[in-house]
């Protein structure tokens, strides 16, 4: 017992130094149908936290890498009744002022957006907060980004993909409805919060897929990764990092803050920087510091 008490309190220990800390993840992705390099910082899973005042240390260092865009993957703030959202508000404000937002929802966005009787009117006045500073967010729409051929996309899926203990099975046809047909002239990106369906989001066209929702599994351990996913099942395929399936590349956000359990242990919060560069198709880099 003395054992499990130490390793507990050990536990403990580390997950408090991760939280207040985050590193930087670097990739680099070639496709051919990108004709000018273009530079992509990913926010996901803040759910509200901030890193030193006003999240001064995560802007600072967004601004060090000078990115051509900012990629948003959901989850800046957390659907649980009462709960301000102000960290998350003043950060896409802060950042609105010097860089273009692309901001594709996470499941506690829609929690708010689809749960008014519940929490009120939070996601409309955090909506409304974002159109203010010049964010619109990307509710299964594509943009088009011509100085680099690269499109957008923001994918909101039904909350029954969200479901407890199961990968609740996604028809072949539901993501050209919802979404449309991708890009076939340009690299197709695609913002998805839940990266448990990448292999849908393969097939559906997307060249590259940004996605957040796991934290990293909360704890991580060597070789076998992330413990536990937000859908309660253990050492999750998908944790974090870099995916492949056919010709598509997902990049997967640790993200940056917690909710309802709030741990992290070994697994400090991930700023990711995602470089989309012209060339062959598949090859890449993959850097964190």
């Amino acid at each position: 017992m003395a054992c499990v008490g130490t390793a507990a309190a050990g536990c403990l220990l580390e997950s408090a130094w991760e939280y207040g800390r985050f590193v930087t993840a670097e990739y680099e992705i070639r496709s051919d149908r990108v004709t000018a390099p273009c530079r992509f910082v990913l926010l996901s899973d803040l759910h509200n936290k901030s890193y030193g005042r006003d999240n001064e240390k995560l802007v600072e260092k967004i601004d060090s890498i000078s990115p051509d865009a900012v990629l948003v993957a959901g989850d800046m703030l957390t659907a649980t009744k009462g709960q301000p959202f102000d960290a998350a508000l003043s950060l896409m404000r802060r950042l609105a002022d010097r860089y273009k937002i692309y901001y594709g929802m996470g499941n506690h966005e829609y929690r708010l957006q689809q749960c008014p009787e519940h929490y009120g009117k939070v996601y409309e006045a955090y909506e409304a907060g974002l159109r203010a500073c010049g964010i619109a967010p990307l509710v299964n729409e594509n943009v088009y980004l011509p100085a680099y051929n690269v499109a957008v996309c923001g994918a909101q899926i039904d909350w029954r993909y969200y479901q407890k203990f199961r990968k609740y099975p996604m028809d072949a046809a539901y993501l050209p409805k919802l979404l449309g047909k991708p890009r076939k002239d340009a690299c197709q990106l695609l913002i998805a919060h839940n990266p448990q369906y990448f292999e849908e989001y393969a097939a559906w066209g997307a060249d590259v897929v940004v996605s957040g929702h796991v934290h990293g599994g909360i704890m991580r351990l060597p070789v076998l990764g992330g413990v536990l996913s937000p859908n309660m099942t253990l050492f999750p395929k998908y944790d974090g990092g870099r995916f492949g399936q056919d010709a598509s590349t997902m990049i997967l956000s640790r993200g940056l803050g917690t909710h309802t359990i709030p741990i992290r242990v070994f697994n400090p919060g991930e700023l990711v920087v995602i470089t989309l560069k012209p060339g062959q198709a598949g090859a890449g880099t993959t850097k964190t510091k």
